[in-house]
């Protein structure tokens, strides 16, 4: 999807990774959430008649559309769907919240390592393996929703490496020490409302 489509359908990523995102007259952009599998990617389209931002797969997926007009009148029959719908959308409200304080209040140690924290529980909760996880995004990716420099991403993984807080082989990381990358991060789990979310 693209900013500025008028879709007449929502879909849900059902298998790869995604991301949101928005760019400036310029030419950059910026991230404004990751996506994993099990996600719905734009529900806003329910109730907005243009999209506002685009989404762009990070790796090669898969994702499931449904029209627009065959959820909306699941609605009306389906109040339960409705209220699900509804707090999936204030959980993203309540991440992007998260996101604006992390770009604009932490520094960029603490930055990448509190989206390394969300991404880690956001995939153990879709249950994918998180033991020996597969970072899905490149260094641009993160430096673009981090709003730092692919160079200073780079930096800040060597950094957390030489505290003991992950573990790098490639793009496969490993936190040895949970609590210590929580703790770098300022990391509190219940922006995402895991548990009314699902």
């Amino acid at each position: 999807m693209r900013e500025g489509d008028r879709p007449n359908e929502v879909s849900v990523l059902l298998a790869g990774f995604a991301q949101r995102q928005k760019h400036t007259s310029e030419g950059t952009r910026q991230i404004m959430a990751f996506s994993l599998p099990g996600d719905p990617l734009d529900f806003e389209c329910l109730f907005l008649d243009e999209a506002d931002f685009s989404v762009q797969m990070a790796v090669t997926g898969m994702i499931a559309c449904v029209r627009t007009e065959a959820i909306k009148s699941l609605l009306h029959d389906r109040r339960e769907l409705g209220q699900a719908i509804e707090r999936t959308l204030l959980a993203d409200a309540s991440v992007a919240r998260e996101w604006v304080v992390n770009v604009g209040r932490r520094d960029a140690r603490r930055r990448v390592a509190h989206l390394l924290c969300e991404l880690l529980v956001r995939a153990k909760a879709q249950q994918i393996e998180t033991s020996l996880f597969e970072l899905p995004f490149t260094q641009e990716q993160l430096a673009d929703a981090t709003g730092l420099t692919p160079i200073h991403i780079n930096r800040i993984l060597r950094q957390l490496t030489t505290d003991g807080a992950i573990r790098r082989s490639g793009r496969m990381i490993t936190v040895p020490d949970w609590e210590r990358l929580r703790e770098i991060a300022d990391f509190d789990e219940r922006f995402l409302h895991m548990k009314r979310a699902s």
